[in-house]
């Protein structure tokens, strides 16, 4: 198993077992979405991205407060205009 499909498994464990449901379900649909067309650079944002605490991307994504600790990568603007 590659480095990049351990990163993989490791970011979709973590994107559905959030401790909130409507985190499991935000992360891991878009994760889902989206995993197999990332490459590395995007990868590693994604693993950064889903280590932030549910509350602050909750404020950031439901309650369009800007969050300095979320970057502005790629993957930020694809989850903040992903709607499931």
């Amino acid at each position: 198993m590659t480095n990049n499909e351990i990163l993989k498994k490791k970011i979709i464990y973590r994107s559905t077992h959030r401790g909130t449901k409507e985190m499991d379900l935000l992360l891991g649909n878009f994760v889902n979405k989206y995993i197999d067309s990332l490459n590395d650079d995007d990868l590693k944002d994604l693993d950064f991205l889903i280590s932030i605490k549910d509350e602050i991307i909750h404020k950031w994504y439901f309650d369009n407060d800007p969050i300095e600790d979320i970057p502005n990568t790629k993957i930020s603007s694809l989850l903040k205009n992903f709607r499931f």
